[in-house]
């Protein structure tokens, strides 16, 4: 007989999704769980498209993707849609993103953004290993709730740290923290102002600070607030809208100033 004080057990999301590349061609792939890797065709650089199939994110639910290049391997790497992290009781969701490029190589890491419902949970944490002569483009960007559905964030854990690292070292580290605590403080306490969501592009490669000039050329969309700088092989943007959708049009802007006009994946596109 079901008792009405024990809570129900609930299933949780579990999922990790791998995949290797030599060159343009596929050398190993792996799938389990919620987390599935689709290969579209598509001419030139190949594309790998990560999915979570459960929809979501919530407590204990845990999902790992990855990618591992050799030398001169070079790939376009994404999300199928924004990932979401809905409320949770108890535990923390976890995503585990770990990369790496050999030698020669190149990654483009563009996933969508992240929407953080109220009292959502989530770790996550984004590594990128470069060799010596390796490069990469990291993008992430965040959404505090749905502007067009009225959606107020009051409680929240949300921790992010972003490491791209080149021959064993680090060159760009970033942890990131919001939550409850910091939330009752108001906007200026978060250091967010009035904006609700917000992105970091993160390029690293030999003579990446020359990119800040085009970078700030395509900063024009209205709406967003945004700041470019280069220094030691890094060009580095940040962005704050008070919306996700200017925040993503000048992310796409974006795209194509840091990426020499190459067009942005297809699932952003559509």
């Amino acid at each position: 007989m079901f008792d009405s004080a024990t809570k129900p057990r609930l299933q949780r999301s579990h999922g990790q999704a791998a995949v290797a590349f030599e060159g343009a061609r596929l050398k190993g792939l792996v799938q389990r769980g919620s987390a599935k890797a689709l290969l579209p065709h598509v001419r030139g650089v190949p594309e790998v498209v990560f999915l979570n199939t459960s929809g979501g994110l919530t407590a204990g639910d845990t999902l790992r993707y990855g990618l591992d290049l050799d030398a001169g391997a070079k790939v376009v790497a994404t999300t199928q849609a924004a990932e979401r992290a809905y409320r949770a009781e108890g535990a923390a969701a976890r995503v585990t993103v770990a990369h790496r490029v050999g030698q020669g190589g190149w990654l483009d890491w563009l996933p969508q953004e992240t929407i953080l419902f109220d009292r959502s949970r989530l770790h996550r944490e984004t590594t990128v290993d470069l060799a010596e002569d390796a490069g990469c483009l990291l993008l992430e960007a965040v959404v505090l709730g749905r502007a067009a559905m009225g959606e107020t964030l009051r409680d929240l854990h949300f921790s992010d740290m972003r490491r791209i690292s080149k021959a064993g070292k680090p060159v760009f580290f970033e942890p990131f923290l919001q939550n409850s605590n910091i939330l009752a403080k108001g906007p200026r306490g978060a250091l967010l102002g009035s904006a609700r969501a917000f992105a970091t592009l993160a390029l690293c490669a030999q003579g990446a600070e020359d990119a800040v000039g085009p970078a700030r050329a395509a900063l024009t969309v209205p709406g967003v607030q945004a700041a470019a700088s280069g220094f030691d092989g890094k060009c580095v943007v940040r962005l704050l809208a008070e919306d996700g959708w200017p925040l993503r049009q000048q992310i796409l802007q974006l795209m194509g100033a840091l990426r020499r006009g190459a067009p942005p994946p297809r699932v952003w596109q559509t």
